[in-house]
């Protein structure tokens, strides 16, 4: 698909419809279920920002990784994106955990059941900076000061199933 042909609606497409971030190749990979990010145009790119605690394995892939991949999923794999968002690559193969086949292509992956991945370049990352965040969000979300860094990433490519 080409990228200017991508419709949909931004503001659904995470918070409803979730996604996997996944970062790394067939040697050394993780994903995560994100419910939080953006599509949109910075510096005259179409680009994706995601949201990663430093806490998480993700961040420590991502930060060293160019690439990465979001990819959405019809609902009838909520429930594996469930388990994706809530254990841990770190200790453990969670992808085994669920019904989800991991493609490798290149220096990336996704998954064979993706409706449609965007394939990402890292471009900006940075972290929040907690004092800028407003109180009412800082105490219920940032309680344990483990907070997000920001990743931004020029679509390169659309896979779509």
């Amino acid at each position: 698909m080409k990228i200017d042909d991508y419709n949909v609606n931004i503001f659904k497409k995470f918070n409803k419809d979730w996604a996997l971030l996944t970062v790394g190749d067939k040697n050394k990979y993780n994903t995560m279920t994100i419910s939080w990010g953006t599509l949109g145009t910075l510096w005259q790119k179409e680009v994706v920002t995601v949201f990663v605690r430093k806490s998480r394995y993700t961040h420590e892939l991502l930060e060293n990784n160019k690439y990465f991949t979001v990819s959405f999923y019809s609902d009838e794999y909520k429930k594996a994106l469930g388990i994706l968002g809530s254990v841990s690559g770190r200790d453990k193969d969670k992808v085994s955990l669920t019904k989800l086949t991991p493609k490798f292509l290149d220096n990336i992956t996704t998954f064979k059941e993706a409706k449609e991945t965007l394939v990402c370049k890292k471009l900006y990352s940075q972290d929040m900076d907690i004092n800028s965040i407003p109180s009412d969000i800082k105490d219920k979300l940032y309680s344990d000061s483990d907070i997000h860094t920001i990743y931004i990433g020029e679509v390169v490519n659309i896979l779509h199933d």
